[in-house]
């Protein structure tokens, strides 16, 4: 498996700011579910609350998405609520669910993927298209793996979806781009193409497999991976079909950001 470390960002200009902005608030929320377990629990995305529209009590917070396994006795229900019946507020857990992580490896990974492949995405798009189009890639993730175990009480949290939706993107708007990645303990390049392409293969190939494993067992949401990426290449193929070329990023200007010096952030 291909490691990614960077990628070539020479021809951008100026920062991208919306991916910064994402950076911190995931790694702000991290630290605040540090200190408040209870705000994991309630805030995190739990599929039979999704399909029914009920606030659950007494569900056992058993983490997907690369979190381990844990069980506790704190109910899992929002702040707003108090007890079972509607509670639209539930599926505000589909945006707030993408700002938490399970774990230091978990947030780890996925902040590393958004800060290689997200500058990119954002130059073509801009910096509001750009998040509202990962929002979007995280919400449709959510969905995908709510629609393949709707009635699991598991909660799922974390990026991963919608930066997979970064990822798909990427794969189709700069897929001969080069990425520095580790092999077997080797630094090579090799086009984005050959990286995002095996990536997104072992997302198909666990998916397929975990067909078999239980809800207990299963620690990983590849459908919202896959999910997040095919939405992400979907936006992509409309974004290349529309010959949209790298947006000027007016915050950068404002502040007098120089784009020689900020290439390679």
């Amino acid at each position: 498996m291909l490691f990614p470390l960077s990628d070539d960002d020479r021809a951008l200009s100026g920062r991208a700011w919306a991916t910064i902005f994402l950076l911190v608030a995931n790694a702000l929320v991290f630290v605040y579910q540090l200190g408040d377990p209870a705000f994991t629990y309630g805030w995190s995305v739990v599929p039979e609350e999704i399909t029914t529209g009920q606030d659950l009590v007494n569900a056992e917070p058993l983490f997907e998405d690369e979190a381990p396994a844990v069980e506790v006795e704190t109910p899992h229900e929002l702040p707003q609520r108090r007890g079972p019946g509607p509670a639209p507020f539930i599926y505000l857990t589909l945006l707030t669910s993408m700002f938490m992580h399970g774990g230091w490896g978990h947030i780890g990974g996925n902040m590393l993927y958004l800060w290689i492949f997200g500058d990119n995405v954002e130059h073509r798009f801009g910096t509001l298209r750009f998040l509202l189009f990962y929002l979007g890639s995280g919400v449709v993730a959510m969905l995908t793996q709510v629609a393949l175990a709707p009635h699991s009480l598991i909660p799922n949290l974390g990026a991963s979806g919608a930066v997979a939706g970064v990822l798909g993107a990427y794969l189709v708007l700069f897929p001969r781009n080069r990425v520095n990645a580790v092999f077997f303990f080797v630094v090579v390049s090799v086009p984005a193409v050959l990286v995002l392409g095996l990536w997104i293969a072992f997302q198909f190939f666990n998916q397929w497999g975990a067909t078999a494993v239980t809800e207990e067992t299963a620690s990983v949401a590849y459908g919202a991976h896959i999910g997040g990426f095919l939405s992400g290449m979907a936006m992509g193929l409309v974004a290349r079909a529309m010959g949209t070329r790298e947006q000027p990023n007016r915050l950068s200007r404002a502040i007098g950001d120089d784009p020689k010096n900020q290439r390679m952030w």
